[in-house]
């Protein structure tokens, strides 16, 4: 098993930046892929972001490509979301989730692990 904990939330500008990290602790990192996603209110969990084990492979929603770049360090068990040009659209709760196959599924219901998840509200 492997415990998600995520954490960079807050309340931003639009327009702004703010930077969402996942911590991993228990099984071995590096043997997971890993995804973001979030949740607005009323709304169904959607798909941001994707990586690969190793990081050589990452995927992106169409919403936030161009604007987010997911990344790791397989080092520090850790996985980032870093996010530009916040739009309030991007309101939600976030999640990361790890996934024990090394592909990148958009569906939440294709991931094992899940963590309790961070609020970023943008302002307009």
């Amino acid at each position: 098993q492997v415990q998600l904990v995520e954490s960079g939330g807050g309340l931003v500008q639009a327009g702004g930046s703010l930077s969402l990290s996942c911590a991993a602790s228990g099984r071995t990192f590096s043997g997971y892929a890993m995804g973001w996603f979030r949740q607005a209110p009323g709304k169904e969990r959607e798909f941001v972001a994707a990586i690969s084990r190793l990081g050589y492979s990452t995927y992106y929603a169409d919403s936030v490509k161009g604007r987010f770049t997911i990344s790791r360090d397989n080092y520090k068990n850790t996985v980032y979301l870093q996010m530009n040009s916040l739009k309030p659209e991007d309101t939600a709760v976030y999640y990361c989730a790890a996934r024990k196959e090394n592909t990148l599924p958009t569906m939440p219901a294709r991931y094992d692990y899940w963590g309790q998840g961070t609020q970023v509200t943008v302002s307009s």
